[in-house]
């Protein structure tokens, strides 16, 4: 589905080309084939998104097509005034020429590409890259930044958040069996538990017949008891449990976690409730961007729940949740109504947003598609390396402002002084 925890299918249910099938066998009717698609679909609004991009044109161009001609209209200004005061035709043009020698376009026509060249280069050395010289630019512009949650603010792949066991004495039990039945599961969730107790060193039982139930969970037995690890629908309709232990995981819903229920024959041990976590330096990076004055946005298909959580955790500023990829761009363009706005994604769902965006940021685990859409590709997959790019790209800005500002200091000042000016004035 391209989010954290994967979804049930029941028979007449849409898929979607290129997701994975986790457990179970699935026949599928194509019932969208070529451009109807919705991968083709994503591939011809990524190109329409591209041929709306407007380009960002060069401050230093715009200078150099003003100063050349003015340098060489001062150059021969000087050579007629000097000329008509009465001075030797090589007088004159000695002064002319002076004027063109001591000008010095070139310090403005590196200040530019120069630091463009160094602040590449730093990103380089630092996983950041910059694809083009604009991508660099735009950067420390951005107003508005979206993040997309699975694979971006967070891991992208479930663990461990909480063991509720119905009594306390239980808690060893219920890890024990909920390890030793989970780690014949190809699930995600299961990879969860199972991951949990190969770092808490919990040995498992050797169970034996093993079966997936659809969209329930899974059973085995141990020592010819049953064990059972389920949902809390079927563990509703099969075993009588306390409403007031079911009552205590409902905060935990909330929170967008996922939990699971297991049984030994028919005692009910307790949850253990499982969710995609927060990457260790989100909420470090969202509070860097703060500071630098950029309005966050979280922008997923996951559900509500789920995202409110983890954007409460992150600390960003606004949350827009079960969106589809198309979705996510009429997003971006109606955030573009209130300043530039950059989109970070790592999956092909965002990869409309991240063409659409004014500057697109790609996670460099994420998919293909993204890294190709987007103009930053953040190699480590670090979210802290977001607010670094925007620190670089306006340090870079700043750094060609002040190569400018003494590229004209030198010829402001120079140039009058080979036209004989200052002698002119104080002599």
């Amino acid at each position: 589905t391209g989010e954290s925890i994967p979804v049930d299918k029941e028979e007449g249910a849409k898929l979607s080309a290129g997701t994975l099938n986790r457990s179970g066998f699935i026949t599928g009717r194509a019932v969208h084939v070529g451009k109807d698609t919705s991968l083709a679909q994503i591939i011809e609004m990524v190109s329409n998104a591209a041929a709306t991009k407007a380009p960002i044109s060069r401050i230093a161009d715009k200078i150099s097509a003003v100063f050349v001609p003015f340098v060489m209209g001062v150059a021969l200004l000087t050579f007629l005034i000097v000329l008509g005061s009465g001075a030797e035709f090589s007088s004159a043009l000695s002064r002319g020429v002076a004027v063109l020698v001591i000008s010095c376009p070139c310090a403005l026509g590196l200040a530019t590409p120069v630091a463009i060249m160094v602040g590449n280069g730093v990103g380089a050395k630092n996983g950041i890259l910059f694809k083009t010289a604009s991508s660099l630019e735009e950067a420390g512009k951005i107003e508005i930044l979206a993040l997309d949650k699975t694979g971006t603010l967070t891991n992208g792949s479930p663990i461990v958040t909480d063991i509720s066991p119905i009594k306390e004495e239980k808690r060893e039990e219920l890890l024990q069996l909920a390890v030793s039945i989970e780690k014949n599961s190809e699930h995600p969730l299961a990879k969860a538990i199972e991951a949990y107790g190969e770092e808490h060193k919990i040995s498992p039982y050797p169970v034996e017949d093993f079966q997936a139930m659809t969209g329930h969970g899974v059973s085995a037995s141990y020592q010819g008891e049953r064990l059972l690890a389920c949902s809390e629908g079927y563990l509703r309709e099969h075993f009588s449990v306390e409403e007031g232990f079911l009552e205590k995981l409902v905060p935990l819903s909330k929170e967008g976690k996922t939990n699971l229920f297991f049984v030994k024959g028919e005692e009910v041990l307790g949850a253990i409730s499982v969710a995609d976590s927060l990457k260790e330096d989100a909420r470090d990076a969202v509070a860097e961007l703060k500071k630098q004055g950029i309005f966050t946005v979280m922008l997923t298909g996951d559900r509500k729940n789920t995202a409110e959580a983890i954007a409460k955790e992150a600390g960003v500023d606004m949350v827009i949740a079960e969106v589809l990829p198309d979705g996510k761009e009429e997003v971006i363009k109606k955030l573009q109504a209130y300043g530039k706005v950059a989109m970070v994604g790592d999956g092909i769902n965002d990869a409309v947003a991240l063409t659409r965006a004014d500057l697109g940021i790609a996670i460099g685990a994420g998919t293909d598609v993204a890294i190709d859409a987007a103009d930053i590709v953040l190699m480590k997959s670090k979210v802290l390396d977001i607010p670094r790019s925007i620190r670089l790209s306006r340090a870079t800005i700043r750094n060609i402002h002040e190569n400018l500002f003494w590229a004209f200091f030198y010829n402001v000042i120079c140039i009058p002084l080979a036209a004989g000016f200052y002698s002119a004035v104080f002599h």
